[in-house]
């Protein structure tokens, strides 16, 4: 039989999902489906294949995705994708630290930990998706993660897999990218009607203002998207802005999904956005509604919440009657559920990464109107193994058309792994407070604690969309201030407080301010007040009566101006051009000995 090499049959079998290395064709692009079918047709001409070691990649990829149906009650769930269209980097957090009740718990765990406790293999790709472990070594490994186009890929063939099932998106979409500033979260828009949204609640959805996303809800969404949200009502006669929640019949079975918007809108982002809504967690609200669903036949009840994890746990420890949350806002990639016991009953809690990162998919097997069993998987979306769905490719590069030349520029080149994740600085944060610095001619720099934006590996070009996945707000002014040594103790008192505070639900998410040129200690066991010491400046105690130069930026007070935060690093970067690698700048830490949430 006449022999042909693999890469010339290839060209001509499936010319657009292969790519090439050293003369040979690698297979890990092609779904198992595509890649048997196309080795049929080769049979069929009469072509042998050496493929081995193809068909081998392929098994890897099949076993990452091939999931078998479970029971009649089907939920795909997508959270915090924060604009990402296109396939990216992502390091997960190495410190994150849990105190009081939480500490050593999900999500409170990183690295080695966060995989012996959930029973993760090290060393593989999963360990790669749920740790920062080396990080640099296996995202060259791996490749990137997310990307809309091989999303729709794997929400198709779970779909198609399992009848009726229903798409949530936890919210924190329209927001994250150049592209969604610029469109005013369009893109997001057309892109989650295309990949199949069912249902959606919101966070930073509310940054474009609500006249916005009331356009959105009513003409984009109608007949297509359900958005809801229990707990964002009226400030003049609390009537609901938005619907609740929606029942849905699935398989014969009655679901509810109930709708919780990220409570503490007004307080983390401008108020000036929604100036007539209000939010907040509304437990007993919660609890009526879930109580109001039961009484209209629901046999299973989930919560699509964006209230943060550990929101989530104490809320489901109070609030009976809900079978699972899946929730958003802390980013945390938490491969298996949590259950949690409350006086009626048990509630499962999720988290689903960030990043367009991860997918969720809960089973449920439902019989006599009751749950008797369900399954759980968290799935990496790996770009490398997931084939792009092509009309999503299509649309997102339809979308991306105008943008490209300006999203492509070079601005400089970093030699150093450059991050945002972790609770007390990343490395970006550190190269925007060193331009804040520099520039702004101030002692100290204030970068707010983000746990949104992507991940650049050593030797890759920052470009403008890679500098706007960090910055891309609607209030992203610079700032620089007198401030206080007493004013900036209370600054980093009160987010310290938001961030460890022994009670969730004074929690708001998010991570401690960034901080340039003052050096401090934290101890985040301390009370509120008493968690901040040590304030130096060069050397020398802050004094609490003198006033310093302060730099920020994404002011949340109206009426701030300044020039935006991307356009005075994108000066700074283009004046540098080489990034060396970034030092950064944390706090000492008291009381930390042994806690799971630092590596």
């Amino acid at each position: 039989m006449r022999m042909i090499p693999v890469h010339r049959l290839a060209l001509r079998l499936l010319p657009t999902t292969l790519s090439f290395r050293k003369g040979s064709v690698h297979m890990s692009n092609i779904n198992r489906r595509e890649f048997l079918h196309m080795l049929a047709i080769a049979s069929a001409s009469g072509f042998a294949l050496d493929h081995h070691e193809a068909l081998a990649a392929n098994d890897k990829a099949s076993a990452h995705y091939d999931l078998a149906r479970f029971g009649n009650v089907h939920l795909l769930h997508m959270t915090d994708c924060h604009a990402q269209l296109k396939p990216i980097y992502f390091r997960e957090p190495n410190v994150n630290i849990g105190v009081a009740n939480s500490m050593g718990q999900p999500p409170h765990l990183v690295g080695e930990k966060l995989l012996k406790h959930f029973g993760v293999k090290p060393g593989g790709a999963e360990a790669h998706a749920f740790t920062f472990l080396n990080f640099d070594k296996a995202a060259r490994k791996y490749g990137k993660v997310g990307g809309f186009a091989h999303l729709a890929t794997l929400v198709k063939q779970l779909k198609a897999e399992r009848p009726g099932a229903l798409l949530l998106d936890g919210g924190d979409t329209w927001q994250g990218s150049a592209t969604a500033l610029w469109t005013k979260g369009q893109d997001m828009v057309d892109a989650a009607r295309e990949l199949g949204v069912d249902i959606m609640t919101g966070h930073w959805e509310f940054t474009l203002g609500d006249k916005r996303v009331k356009e959105i809800v009513e003409k984009d969404f109608t007949g297509k998207i359900d958005f809801i949200a229990q707990n964002v009502q009226t400030t003049d006669f609390g009537d609901p802005v938005f619907p609740p929640y929606v029942m849905k019949e699935m398989n014969g079975v009655s679901v509810a999904i109930i709708g919780q918007a990220f409570p503490y809108t007004p307080i983390a982002n401008p108020r000036y956005f929604t100036p007539e809504w209000s939010f907040g967690i509304k437990e007993a609200e919660m609890q009526k509604t879930v109580d109001e669903v039961r009484s209209k036949g629901a046999s299973v009840v989930v919560l699509l919440s964006h209230n943060g994890m550990d929101v989530d746990l104490k809320l489901a420890s109070r609030v009976t009657g809900i079978d699972a949350i899946l929730g958003g806002h802390t980013h945390d990639g938490v491969p298996k559920p949590v259950t949690v016991k409350n006086r009626n009953g048990v509630t499962l809690v999720t988290n689903a990464g960030s990043n367009c990162k991860f997918l969720g998919v809960l089973d449920f097997d439902v019989k006599s109107n009751k749950i008797v069993d369900f399954k759980y998987r968290l799935m990496p979306i790996f770009a490398n193994l997931l084939p792009a769905d092509r009309s999503m490719d299509a649309l997102i590069t339809r979308m991306r058309a105008p943008y490209e030349a300006k999203l492509s520029e070079k601005l400089a080149v970093s030699e150093g792994l450059l991050y945002r994740r972790g609770n007390f600085n990343g490395t970006i944060d550190q190269l925007i407070l060193d331009g804040l610095m520099e520039v702004k001619g101030a002692e100290i720099a204030f970068s707010p604690g983000f746990r949104w934006g992507t991940t650049l590996l050593p030797g890759q070009a920052i470009t403008m969309e890679h500098l706007m996945d960090q910055t891309a707000i609607t209030y992203p002014y610079s700032t620089v201030n007198e401030l206080t040594g007493e004013t900036i103790k209370t600054i980093l008192e009160d987010v310290a407080d938001n961030l460890f505070n022994p009670d969730p639900y004074y929690q708001q998410g998010g991570d401690m301010v960034r901080v340039g040129g003052l050096s401090y200690t934290c101890d985040p066991n301390g009370k509120m007040g008493g968690r901040i010491s040590a304030m130096m400046l060069k050397g020398k105690p802050i004094d609490a009566g003198r006033k310093y130069k302060v730099a920020g930026w994404a002011p949340v007070a109206e009426g701030a101006t300044g020039e935006p935060i991307w356009e005075l690093m994108a000066t700074y970067l283009r004046d540098k051009k080489t990034i060396q690698p970034k030092i950064l700048n944390l706090p000492t830490l008291i009381g930390m000995k042994g806690n799971a949430g630092i590596a």
